[in-house]
């Protein structure tokens, strides 16, 4: 490939063409603008969002459906900063995403200019890696680098800061086809030793137990994971991450596990003999507060080696891609039965359907569990749903229903309020024709609802679904439990009619404040082709299952 000459933010547009880039999220300002004006005469899609920590909320949602690194974009010093909480979203649920910021002139670095920020350093506990970017002959080898880092071994995100000067400036540019970064060489295929130890542990176990988390999906290892399942009989439940990596109503499938989990999972972990961790950082919201770990055998599998026995005990570690291994391991797996397990956690299961199904009814509000199981009975098979973060994003976990088409996206990890809405606009982005659903509180949505314009100006068929009850839920539980109920600074009186913030954003809305108006209410927004925001009124004092 003969090289051309062109500055480098032409170069910076040209790179990204080459990684397949069709859109970048972004929030423009004077340090970035020689990057965007190249991109005019791109055949890339600029998304402007209106806030910079959504440009990285709305990339990680089209990084996560796409399953390859996706592009946000920023400005210098404030700019770049807001896209902090993104990028440290992106890094504990190990989303590949680059970001790109612009710099004050390289003269002025470290002389306070005008919105300066050090931005490598401030990202630096939430980046696989960063680049400032001082000699514009680098910056075809940083963009490859960049994409290489994020998307290999165990994905998350990488930022590359360049000055305003270096943008402006003349290069002959060249796009390198390879890359080898000599310190960095991930694990993909497990060792063969342990592969056989794990499997011979299976062949012993009577009551083994599959322990699916978001790395599943990273992977790309969803049917591998069916395959061992059906074929060894084993049941599998999932962290919060892992939600959607079996269909959830297969009969091998329990639920999700961890503090707020369902009681099946709980008993299924607590009960098992064997565990096997696929993908799953073992966390403490997950496993270790469960303390299930007394004669089990654990098997962890996971690209990423600081993650095995950080969190929990391992008797089995595996180094490598979950894909890779799991492929190994079937290998060494033959025909297996459980049925006396799997018939217990079955029966266990069915009982506690029978319990939410009689307390699901609310006379006088949604009951927004109700609500969950109505929404997915009425969604097509290849759909998204986009949790927040708060009371209902566990009312969404617990109750949302998927096929093998079917994905859920939320902010694990980091936890980090108004992610749904943004990241929902990536997803739809990413797939248009896909339905996607966008779950929030009226608290996490305040803190995101300004991307209603994003979704209006670019024609984003966002659906939006706003659980109303004006408390910060789950802080209230948690105070009423460990505060002896003195509740402080959880009231949201004064928030908005979200009905009348969605007209003046010319988006149609609904308001449902009943169960038998749910059904009706949830088909009127599916068939909407067009933006549409549902109000969901739910009782003051629902809980999410706080124990």
């Amino acid at each position: 490939m003969a090289s051309e000459r062109m500055t480098v933010a032409a170069a910076m547009v040209k790179a990204l063409e080459q990684e397949g880039i069709k859109h970048i999220f972004g929030y423009p300002g004077a340090a970035i603008c020689p990057f965007f004006d190249e991109l005019i005469k791109s055949d890339i899609q600029n998304i402007l969002v209106r806030h910079e920590a959504n440009s990285g909320h709305a990339a990680a949602g089209y990084a996560r459906i796409m399953g390859k690194p996706a592009v946000c974009a920023a400005t210098s010093g404030p700019g770049a900063t807001n896209l902090i909480t993104a990028i440290a979203t992106a890094h504990m649920d190990s989303v590949p995403l680059i970001a790109i910021t612009g710099q004050v002139v390289s003269s002025q670095i470290g002389r306070d200019a005008f919105q300066e920020a050090d931005i490598t350093g401030a990202s630096e506990p939430f980046v696989k890696h960063s680049f400032l970017v001082k000699d514009k002959n680098v910056i075809a080898e940083v963009i490859k680098k960049a994409f290489y880092i994020a998307g290999t071994g165990r994905p998350g995100p990488v930022l590359i800061d360049v000055p305003m000067d270096i943008q402006k400036q003349e290069i002959d540019f060249e796009y390198p086809e390879t890359v080898e970064i000599r310190s960095y060489k991930p694990s993909v295929s497990g060792n063969k030793l342990q592969i056989r130890k794990a499997a011979e542990a299976v062949k012993n176990s009577r009551k083994p137990l599959i322990c699916a988390g978001g790395g599943i999906f990273t992977a790309g290892a969803v049917g591998e994971l069916l395959q061992l399942s059906e074929k060894c009989d084993i049941p599998v439940i999932s962290t919060m991450m892992g939600i959607g990596a079996i269909p959830t109503e297969h009969k091998n499938y329990y639920g999700m596990l961890g503090v707020f989990g369902v009681e099946t999972a709980k008993l299924a972990l607590q009960e098992s003999d064997l565990v096997i961790a696929l993908g799953a950082r073992m966390s403490d919201r997950s496993v270790t507060s469960l303390l299930p770990f007394n004669d089990t055998v654990v098997i962890h599998i996971d690209v990423d080696p600081a993650e095995i026995g950080k969190n929990s005990p391992v008797n089995i570690p595996i180094v490598g891609d979950v894909k890779k291994v799991l492929e190994q391991l079937l290998t060494e797996l033959g025909e297996m039965k459980h049925e006396e397990w799997q018939d217990m956690l079955y029966r266990n299961k069915l009982e506690c359907r029978e319990k939410n199904r009689a307390e699901d009814n609310c006379a006088e509000h949604v009951s927004p569990k109700h609500f969950v199981k109505t929404l997915c009975k009425h969604l097509p098979d290849k759909c998204a749903v986009c949790s927040d973060v708060g009371s209902n994003q566990i009312w969404a976990a617990n109750n949302v229903v998927l096929t093998d088409q079917g994905r859920f996206f939320t902010s694990g990890g980091m936890g980090t309020m108004g992610y749904a809405y943004p990241a929902a606009v990536g997803v739809k982005v990413a797939e248009p024709d896909r339905e996607v659903v966008a779950l929030s509180g009226d608290g996490s949505f305040q803190m995101s609802f300004m991307e209603l314009a994003t979704a209006v100006q670019h024609g984003i068929n966002v659906k939006g679904v706003v659980f109303v009850n004006n408390y910060l839920g789950m802080v209230r539980e948690y105070q009423d439990k460990n505060f002896e109920g003195r509740r402080t600074m959880v009231d949201l009186s004064g928030s908005p009619d979200f009905s009348k913030i969605a007209e003046a954003y010319g988006i149609k809305s609904e308001t449902v404040s009943k169960d038998s108006d749910v059904e009706s209410a949830v088909k009127k927004m599916i068939e909407t082709d067009e933006p549409y925001l549902l109000q969901v009124m739910v009782d003051r004092t629902e809980r999410s299952l706080i124990e």
